[in-house]
């Protein structure tokens, strides 16, 4: 069985992720660019029932600037960790870079009309999102 393990950038929090990604995307939005103070934010989406926190559950706190995307970090050292989409999207997107095994191989570019940081690797720029994720599907160019 596949096992990821990560932490929070303090090792407070640590989880374990029992599945293979459902998805592995770049994420150029305006709401991941805020929230993450970079340019892209590396998705790595898993079934939530994979996810599950090991370690440091009560330093966990989470926003939700819209409902259904609940911003997950760690109250001790402000940590990023998750963002749970399990109620809107049936994922939990465990940020790329929190899991140590994880070889992070996107598959494709989402909201990628919002980009301040170009990328020309020859992979799908979806405007928004994929149909089956609620996106219009709608692609741009490299």
């Amino acid at each position: 069985m596949t096992k990821y393990t990560g932490q929070c950038f303090c090792g407070a929090v640590e989880l374990e992720v029992s599945a293979e990604p459902i998805v592995m995307a770049i994420c150029h939005c305006t709401v991941c660019r805020a929230w993450s103070a970079s340019p892209v934010n590396g998705v790595a989406a898993f079934p939530p029932e994979s996810v599950n926190v090991t370690k440091g559950k009560e330093h966990l706190t989470s926003f939700a600037q819209s409902e259904g995307h609940d911003r997950t970090w760690c109250k001790k050292c402000g940590g990023h960790v998750y963002n749970d989409h399990s109620a809107s999207l049936g994922i939990i997107d465990v940020y790329a870079s929190v899991l140590k095994e994880l070889k992070f191989t996107p598959v494709a570019h989402l909201n990628y009309v919002n980009t301040i940081m170009p990328m020309k690797d020859g992979l799908p720029k979806f405007k928004d999102f994929p149909a089956d994720f609620g996106g219009s599907g709608e692609m741009v160019d490299e």
